[in-house]
């Protein structure tokens, strides 16, 4: 036999037994093909929304005075007044008892204007609006602690990827499936 075929013949021995043995260590220690998923904790984030609510309320105002001065009641009181005081004695008297009563009369009208003035109330309905907020809850992932042979690991995903996550060469598969979820 000669020295190149020798060689040759060597080589591929060798060949086929790295092969061998590498098959036969897949054949007694194979690939998980999926990790055991041990516990799965949602990874949320509160979001607080606002939006406006309107309604009608009734609301209660004074009306506007037209008379600040008070005048219409004041003339009026004022006449009373001496009409009343009029009635009363005789001679200068009676004037000083006119004129006193148109006084009285006077200030009694205007102050009774006043108080009517400041009674005067409207009632009327306004749209009023508030912010009324909700809460939410959205979802940004999943933490997910999982098994692989003897090792246990965590890693956060976009899904809840069930009992089970796909290994492919000794690699998670992180991908969501694209008919559903493993279980």
């Amino acid at each position: 036999m000669n020295k190149s075929m020798l060689i040759g013949a060597v080589a591929g021995a060798a060949t086929v037994t790295a092969i061998g043995g590498v098959a036969g260590y897949k054949i007694l220690h194979p690939q998980p093909a999926y990790a055991d998923v041990v516990k799965v904790s949602e990874v949320t984030k509160n979001i607080r929304k606002g939006h406006q609510v309107c309604g009608d309320v009734p609301v209660t105002r004074q009306t506007p005075v037209r008379d600040q001065n008070r005048i219409a009641g004041t003339a009026v009181g004022a006449v009373l007044g001496g009409v009343l005081g009029n009635q009363i004695g005789g001679g200068t008297g009676k004037t000083v008892a006119t004129v006193a009563g148109a006084a009285a009369g006077g200030y009694a009208g205007n102050q009774v204007q006043k108080n009517m003035q400041q009674s005067d109330r409207k009632t009327v309905m306004e749209t009023r609006c508030r912010t009324e907020y909700t809460h939410d809850k959205k979802i940004l992932g999943y933490d997910v602690t999982y098994r692989l042979g003897e090792k246990q690991g965590m890693v956060r995903m976009d899904y809840d990827p069930g009992q089970r996550i796909p290994v492919k060469d000794g690699q998670l598969v992180l991908t969501p499936p694209v008919s559903g979820n493993p279980s």
